[in-house]
């Protein structure tokens, strides 16, 4: 067994995408980012879709750049991206039309259409997971009919895209699977049965396939293309991001996945499926090693991220660091919304939509930039108590700790905030622990890593974390005692 082992992760977030060499030395993963690319939406005819073609062409140039600056070989390559969005490809194996983004507006009200043929309950109870319009079930749903699907012989999640164009094989990595609603909770197989019912071709999905799986090596082209060594192997690792960091994360306490969206949850042996979760809105996604997140999607910085975007349009580009620091001129607690409203999913203005809210609540309207960044990071800080109350009551688990990974273990405001509502110490980090855990799993399928457990220790020796310890307890039971009182749902 070498001494050293080099893994490409490609992690492709909402907003914008990176390569990164993960170098394992011992029991230590050097990161170097070898390339970084905006991602995101391109509205066309009054939809929404993801530019994939422009994310491969992103992708290959990473691999070129590997290929020229490097001369060991690589011992695999592994994509992660977000969940939820698809790609379908005809018999011949292309790319039919253009990815759409799940914000597209196509599946407004589409929920209700899929109720009528399949109850509520008995839908969570065979799939877990929690009701969002943007799940791939309801995405499908509003294409039946159409010609796309009908010449669609395969559905490929995202992650699943890419790893085809790098070896064309197909196959369906199971994390990614399970955001999909397309998949039965407790068997993990696909619910054929559930398509055919709704009037969708189960013909389209492809086999599954568990993370820590050799795909096989580099597509002939790929390999002439990037000059890389046609012998490198690609390896699925926890295809959606989330899985990935939450393998690069300690398995105990509660988990926050922090980025535009917020996952948090904590990991379990076996999905909830109960009545009690069903009501509070729990989903139960498939981790590594046989794991369950048992987690809850929250709308995370994607608020603040919004009225930024519109404070920029509107001639006022305000830096991360002066957003936080305009906070300390608001008063706190002074206005309460609930992140995760269906309101605040795809606004024109996310500022009116947060007044908006305000006012349907009975809470006083932010005005100035300070007070938005606390109407923001407060709510959502609390929301977080919320679900951290729900998860200790339907697992029947004490979580004691609160560990925030991700791009938001950076916002050491949030971080703080988030300690002071849950009463509960925070460990912050590793900002990195989506490619870090995307890198594990490579490394484990290639037996450079003897188990799960060993790579979670690599993980934590090769990033700094932070420690947050709770202030201002009673001010913060109070705020969310009034949080709960307006949005008991929340």
């Amino acid at each position: 067994m070498k001494d050293i082992a080099r893994f490409l992760a490609v992690d492709l977030g909402a907003s914008s995408g990176r390569v990164l060499l993960g170098t394992l030395r011992g029991e230590r993963f050097e990161l170097r980012e070898l390339h970084r690319f905006p991602n995101g939406p391109v509205r066309l005819g009054g939809g929404l879709y993801w530019n994939v073609l422009s994310l491969w062409s992103e992708i290959q140039g990473a691999l070129s750049a590997y290929a020229r600056e490097h001369k060991a070989p690589l011992d695999g390559i592994g994509v992660d991206t977000w969940g939820v969005d698809f790609a379908l490809l005809d018999r011949d194996g292309a790319l039919l039309g253009t990815p759409h983004h799940y914000r597209d507006p196509r599946t407004d009200g589409v929920m209700e259409g899929v109720f009528a043929h399949v109850p509520r309950a008995d839908l969570y109870r065979r799939t877990g997971l929690q009701f969002m319009q943007i799940n791939t079930l309801y995405q499908l749903y509003s294409m039946r009919g159409s010609a796309q699907l009908e010449a669609a012989q395969t559905l490929l999640m995202m992650p699943d895209l890419f790893h085809y164009w790098l070896t064309g094989v197909i196959g369906g990595e199971t994390t990614v699977a399970s955001t999909s609603q397309l998949l039965d909770a407790r068997t993990r197989m696909w619910a054929t049965d559930l398509l055919e019912n709704l009037g969708l071709p189960s013909r389209v999905l492809p086999p599954l396939i568990a993370p820590g799986t050799v795909l096989g090596t580099l597509h002939p082209s790929v390999a002439r293309d990037t000059r890389l060594l046609p012998d490198t192997p690609v390896i699925a690792p926890a295809g959606h991001d989330t899985a990935s960091a939450v393998a690069g994360t300690h398995g105990d306490g509660m988990f926050i996945s922090s980025g535009t969206w917020s996952l948090v949850g904590t990991e379990v042996a076996e999905p909830v499926l109960s009545s009690e979760a069903l009501a509070r809105d729990f989903t139960n996604e498939s981790g590594v090693g046989g794991n369950v997140r048992f987690l809850k999607n929250v709308a995370g910085l994607w608020l603040l991220l919004e009225c930024r975007r519109v404070w920029s349009a509107g001639g006022h580009d305000y830096a991360w660091d002066d957003l936080l620091a305009e906070s300390d001129h608001a008063t706190p607690f002074r206005s309460l919304i609930d992140p995760g409203a269906e309101t605040f999913l795809n606004p024109v203005s996310m500022p009116e939509a947060i007044r908006a809210a305000c006012r349907e609540h009975g809470e006083p309207e932010p005005g100035s930039v300070g007070e938005f960044v606390r109407c923001c990071l407060e709510s959502l800080a609390l929301k977080y108590r919320s679900v951290l109350d729900d998860l200790e009551t339907l697992t029947g688990t004490p979580l004691e700790v609160v560990r925030v990974v991700g791009g938001g273990s950076q916002n050491a405001l949030l971080c703080q905030y988030t300690a002071d509502a849950c009463r509960r110490p925070v460990v912050a980090g590793p900002v990195e622990a989506t490619a870090l855990g995307n890198l594990t799993v490579q490394a484990l399928a290639r037996g450079f890593l003897p188990d799960l457990g060993a790579g979670r220790k690599v993980v934590a020796a090769s990033s700094p974390q932070i420690y947050y310890e709770p202030q201002d307890e009673a001010a913060w039971e109070d705020a969310y005692g009034r949080f709960k009182a307006r949005y008991p749902r929340g």
